[in-house]
């Protein structure tokens, strides 16, 4: 069953195609909502609910992140939930929007020494806990949604993203 509609926007260069963006985005959405419905009892509604997931580039996030955050600087990843969401609670029709910077996601695989892929697939990740509220603000909500994204990116064949480090 799938517990999420999709959607994929391309609004930089560099990226690929947009076939395969849909698939890989696919296949990491569908495993990290799979995994919260089962392990984590986080309810769907009947109808999949809307996600949007923007492939961008460092001068559009930089933008949004300047706008919506305050910070004049480009970034990984920035998520935007439609609704205000609890964990474990239901999402509404619509559950926003992850936007990914193409040239971050690039340096930093590079400086992490992983594909550009596997630092793709947790930034996805990432993005869509935080839509069902999850954060890292405070050591233990770090700690619980880093474990989240640890489990996830297991099922998904990634190692620990965060072997050695505290949480952030």
């Amino acid at each position: 069953m799938q517990h999420v509609d999709l959607q994929i926007a391309v609004e930089a260069e560099g990226w690929g195609t947009e076939d395969s963006l849909e698939a890989h985005a696919s296949a990491v959405i569908s495993r990290a909502s799979s995994y919260l419905k089962q392990k984590e009892g986080q309810p769907f509604p009947a109808v999949p609910p809307e996600l949007s997931v923007v492939f961008a580039d460092d001068e559009m996030i930089r933008g949004i992140n300047a706008e919506w955050r305050g910070k004049d600087k480009p970034t990984n990843v920035l998520s935007f939930p439609a609704f205000p969401v609890t964990p474990g609670k239901m999402p509404g029709p619509m559950l926003g929007d992850i936007i990914i910077a193409r040239e971050t996601v690039e340096r930093e695989a590079i400086e992490l020494e992983k594909s550009f892929e596997d630092h793709l697939t947790h930034l996805m990740v990432h993005g869509f806990l935080h839509l069902f509220g999850y954060d890292h603000l405070e050591k233990e909500q770090a700690e619980h949604m880093e474990g989240l994204e640890t489990r996830i990116l297991a099922e998904l064949g990634l190692s620990d993203p965060y072997a050695g480090q505290d949480p952030i």
